[in-house]
C-alpha cells in the first residue's frame, strides 16, 4: 500500500484537530465567565454537608449567595462559629455573634401520657399514618413516633424513645430542618440551643379536650403567663408560648405549670452569688431581683437568700460593681 494514501487522512485529520483545538482555546478565553476567588475559598471552607439548611441549593448556591451580599457569614448551620470566622476573615468583615439553634419535638405525648385512637398496623411512617383519621394518637397535634423525620435526617441527630416520641440530640443536631419539613404533625420546632425551658405542647384545642386525651398538655390556664417575671410567655391559640429574647430560664413557669406541659431543665439553675469583698452595697441588685432574693442595707455587702433565688440573672446585669457571679 502506498504510504502517501495512509497519509493524507493522517494529515488532514491532524490539521482538523488543530484547527478545532485552536478554536476551543480560543472561545475558552473570549467566553470565559470568571469565578470570583472569594467563591472557591468559602466553599473550601464550608463542609460541603449539602444539606440545604441555609436555605440555599448545596454549599455552591450558599458560596455564591455570601459574595453576592444575599447571605450572611454565618448562615451555615452545620459549619458553627468556627466555619463562620473563616468565612468572615474571607470576605472582611465581622462575623458576628451567632446563637446556635437547634431542633426539638415539641410534644411529650407518648403512650404513657397519651391515649390511642385505636392500633396502626400500617406503614410504619408518620405520613402514611396521618392519612388514616389523621393517625392513632387522640391529640391531633401530637407527635406519632414512627420515625419519618428519622429517617430524613442526614446527620443522625434523631431517635424514637421506648415512650414512642421522636426527640432530639442537640448535639448532633445543625437545624438543617429537613426534619421540619418531613413532619406532618409540624410538632417540630427551632429554639435556641442553650435554651433550658420550652413548652413541650403543640395541642391548640380548649383545656377540656386537652385534658381527656393527654396527661401532659396545655390546658390553658396561664398560670405560667402570671408567674413570669419578664413577660417572656405570652398565650396564643389556647397554647403557652415562650419569647426566647425575653426568657431568663429562671424555670418558674415550669414550676407553676399544673401538668407539667412546660419542660425545664432543673440541673442546669443557676445561683447568684455577691463576692462581698467588691460589694459597696448600693442596693440595685436587690430592687431589681423580681423574687426579692437578696437582702443587705444600703453601703452594706449584699447577700443572696439561695431558698428564694431563680437564677435568673436579672442582679448581674444590672451590678455596677459586676460583682455578682452565677455558679
Amino acid at each position: 500500500m502506498d504510504i502517501s494514501t495512509i497519509m493524507g487522512p493522517v494529515v488532514s485529520l491532524g490539521g482538523m484537530g488543530l484547527l478545532f483545538g485552536a478554536g476551543l482555546a480560543y472561545a475558552s478565553q473570549k467566553f470565559a465567565v470568571e469565578v470570583d476567588p472569594r467563591v472557591t475559598a468559602i466553599g473550601e471552607a464550608l463542609p460541603g454537608a449539602n444539606c440545604g439548611g441555609c436555605g440555599y441549593p448545596g454549599c455552591g448556591g450558599l458560596a455564591n449567595a455570601i459574595v453576592e451580599g444575599k447571605a450572611p457569614v454565618n448562615a451555615c448551620p452545620v459549619g458553627g462559629a468556627e466555619c463562620a470566622s473563616k468565612i468572615a476573615e474571607i470576605m472582611g468583615v465581622a462575623a458576628g455573634d451567632d446563637v446556635k439553634k437547634v431542633a426539638r419535638v415539641i410534644c411529650s405525648g407518648g403512650h404513657s401520657n397519651c391515649k390511642e385512637k385505636f392500633e396502626y398496623y400500617g406503614i410504619q411512617d408518620c405520613k402514611a399514618a396521618a392519612m388514616v383519621s389523621g393517625g392513632s394518637k387522640s391529640c391531633a397535634y401530637g407527635c406519632l413516633g414512627l420515625g419519618t423525620c428519622v429517617n430524613v435526617c442526614p446527620f443522625d441527630a434523631i431517635y424514637i424513645t421506648e415512650d414512642g416520641i421522636a426527640k432530639v440530640d442537640p448535639e448532633k443536631c445543625t437545624s438543617c430542618g429537613k426534619c421540619i419539613e418531613a413532619c406532618p404533625k409540624n410538632v417540630i420546632d427551632i429554639v435556641p440551643y442553650a435554651q433550658n425551658v420550652v413548652v413541650d405542647c403543640n395541642n391548640k384545642e380548649r383545656g377540656k379536650v386537652v385534658k381527656d386525651n393527654c396527661a401532659v398538655g396545655c390546658i390553658g390556664c396561664q398560670l405560667c403567663v402570671k408567674a413570669c417575671p419578664f413577660e417572656a410567655i405570652t398565650f396564643e391559640n389556647n397554647l403557652a408560648k415562650i419569647d426566647y429574647d425575653k426568657c431568663k430560664n429562671c424555670m418558674i413557669c415550669a414550676e407553676k405549670c399544673p401538668t407539667g406541659a412546660i419542660y425545664a431543665n432543673f440541673e442546669k439553675r443557676k445561683k447568684a452569688e455577691i463576692v462581698a469583698e467588691n460589694c459597696i452595697g448600693c442596693t440595685i441588685c436587690a430592687k431589681k431581683c423580681p423574687v426579692d432574693a437578696i437582702e443587705g442595707e444600703l453601703k452594706q455587702v449584699h447577700k443572696v437568700l439561695e431558698d428564694k433565688c431563680i437564677g435568673c440573672g436579672a442582679c448581674v446585669e444590672k451590678c455596677p460593681k459586676k460583682t455578682i457571679v452565677m455558679k
